[in-house]
């Protein structure tokens, strides 16, 4: 093994251009998914004439964020978000990794994919009163191709990449072909002069991309992306981190341009449709304006292939992180208990599962946003703890009062809560709009920098004392190991 390493460091190693494709394709197909079809046509619905700013909001959580979360794990040479956030601490990095990869991977997102592709591709075919086991015996399906497709990460690329995202692409060009060229609709744009909602603008735009998970998921693909680019042979950090950038560009520059197209479906269908609650029904009114049966038949089949895409590489990237943080347990069998528990809960139906997500989400992404900003700043702090903590720990107080605000009413209007959201409307700057985080993030990383300065702390970007400290830090910890050993142990079992 030890020859063969020495052998491929020797060699320099460059992505062809069909590896390039290969692996932008792969990203694009495993961030557009079940939230990436309905919000964007929800937003424009809702924007009204106001979708210009709101689309750059959007596409600022939508497409920004998850790219700068692939390049924080890469510049930080990270091998999962425990990792990446470990610098804050032992137990906030081991609470953020499990909170984020069991939303994404059992407890909202996956579920999600299965449920809204019921919706979308599967209801409008049944019979009423068969919903339930309809749903029953989709959702096993869905989740059986699931578990199939992901237990060998390894052809990823080759399942993903290759086979599916190119229907994905071919379904969703001929449905813009419909709107915008054969009847022309493009032009009813301008006839869009308000917004239908309340706020409807670029902040509404920003929380709006909360809703695709992007930004959590971009931690999580990161590292499938990653190890892609070391299956391709590109071991050199540095270069994986330039690959990283562009494979990124490439599907994140299609995927906004394919955002920008839904919402302005979004838009339009004002003229012909009325504003629904979310963008499946809505998608499903523009399908049937523009192509009848046939337009509903594409949309099933684009949203089950986009939707299980999606859940392939939400499931794979919650089992390998995990897998390396708990070797005994392995790979293989989280994979099996996140298909599974993803299936039961797929099962209460895409209503509650979108009603329990927003309180998660509200509290997460903040985190995120400062585990993004400060693994982008690691040429300049590298894991300079004092930093670290005290922009997370800042960041933690907007995230929680976020998180009672969003809560379902059967929770918000308990007294407790209501006191406390009572108080932070009034206190705390920002919060209304829910955009407190910024100056509590601000603050934290601005006084976690002068305090390390003011008391001599060390800024070395060169990680390897501190990743010495902390493997012996998390020593006493049985399920820690080596980033290596566990990383065989999460892709081999």
């Amino acid at each position: 093994m030890e020859v063969t390493i020495m052998e491929m460091k020797s060699q320099t190693k460059h992505l062809t251009k069909k590896q390039y494709l290969t692996l932008g394709s792969m990203l694009f197909a495993l961030f557009f998914g079940a939230g990436n079809l309905i919000f964007p046509i929800h937003l424009g619905q809702a924007a009204g004439g106001n979708w210009i700013p709101a689309t750059f909001g959007f596409i600022i959580t939508a497409i920004l964020l998850p790219l700068l979360a692939i390049l924080a794990i890469s510049m930080t040479e990270s091998d999962s978000m425990y990792q990446l956030a470990r610098p804050a601490g032992k137990i906030f990095a081991l609470f953020f990794l499990i909170a984020t990869h069991a939303t994404l991977g059992l407890l909202f997102a996956s579920p999600r994919t299965a449920a809204t592709s019921f919706e979308i591709g599967i209801l409008p075919f049944i019979p009423k009163g068969s919903e339930q086991i309809s749903l029953l015996i989709y959702s096993a399906i869905f989740f059986g191709l699931t578990y199939f497709l992901s237990k060998n990460p390894d052809k990823m690329p080759n399942y993903v990449g290759k086979l599916l995202n190119p229907l994905l692409l071919i379904l969703l060009i001929a449905v813009f072909i419909a709107a915008f060229l054969i009847k022309g609709d493009g032009s009813t744009l301008a006839a869009a002069t308000h917004a239908t909602k309340a706020g409807s603008n670029f902040t509404y735009g920003f929380l709006q991309g909360y809703n695709t998970m992007d930004a959590l998921a971009g931690l999580g693909f990161g590292v499938t992306i990653v190890a892609a680019l070391k299956h391709f042979g590109i071991l050199k950090a540095g270069q994986r981190s330039s690959d990283v950038a562009k494979v990124g560009a490439l599907s994140m520059g299609l995927e906004a341009l394919i955002y920008l197209g839904l919402i302005m479906l979004g838009v339009i269908s004002l003229q012909f449709t009325k504003v629904y609650s979310n963008g499946g029904p809505a998608f499903s009114a523009i399908m049937t304006h523009y192509t009848g049966i046939i337009g509903t038949g594409i949309l099933a089949a684009m949203a089950i292939i986009a939707c299980l895409t999606t859940s392939i590489g939400l499931v794979t990237s919650f089992s390998q992180d995990l897998g390396r943080r708990f070797p005994k347990i392995g790979f293989g069998k989280f994979l099996l208990f996140t298909c599974s528990c993803s299936f039961l809960i797929a099962n209460f139906g895409l209503d509650t599962i979108i009603a329990l997500s927003t309180p998660i989400l509200m509290l997460l992404y903040p985190l995120a946003m400062a585990m993004i900003l400060l693994g982008m700043l690691h040429p300049f702090i590298g894991k300079q703890r004092t930093v670290y903590r005290t922009t997370v720990g800042l960041t933690l107080i907007p995230a929680i009062l976020d998180a009672i605000h969003a809560l379902p009413p059967f929770l918000a209007n308990m007294s407790f809560f209501k006191t406390i959201d009572a108080f932070a409307t009034r206190y705390i700057p920002m919060f209304t709009i829910s955009m407190d985080f910024v100056p509590f993030l601000a603050a934290g990383l601005i006084g976690g920098i002068l305090i390390a300065k003011l008391s001599g702390q060390s800024f070395k970007t060169d990680d390897t004392a501190e990743r010495a400290i902390e493997e012996r830090e998390d020593s006493a910890n049985p399920t820690s190991t080596t980033a290596n050993s566990s990383e065989m142990s999460a892709t081999n079992d």
